[in-house]
């Protein structure tokens, strides 16, 4: 919400400028649409870091997997071909490592 007041702020501190070209109800409008963009926007972040959380700690995030891994079953057998030694994390770091490389090159 802080972010949003100061977006809001900004665009009314500028508002009596472009009052000039534009009437004070469009104005106003556009802010009102504005800052209810921003707040959908924060919703959604807000939604992603929590649905991340759990990634943020390692033993958060084992204790959730065993939580919903029924053993023995789909998940088990698909967490086990993810988290092999050439599985999931390796494809990570070579990704990451790929897109490092590239930036580079394309950096001179």
């Amino acid at each position: 919400m802080f972010r949003t007041s100061l977006c809001v702020a900004g665009l009314l501190i500028a508002a009596p400028a472009a009052a000039q070209d534009a009437d004070v109800a469009t104005l106003t409008r556009l802010v009102r649409e504005q800052a209810a963009r921003i707040e959908r926007l924060e919703a959604r972040l807000a939604a992603v870091e929590g649905a991340a959380a759990p990634a943020a700690d390692p033993a958060e995030a084992a204790a959730l997997r065993q939580a919903v891994t029924s053993p023995g079953g789909t998940t088990a057998a698909a967490l086990s071909v993810l988290m092999a030694g050439d599985g999931l994390p390796a494809l990570m770091h070579r990704a990451v490592a790929a897109a490092k490389r590239r930036a580079g090159e394309l950096s001179g």
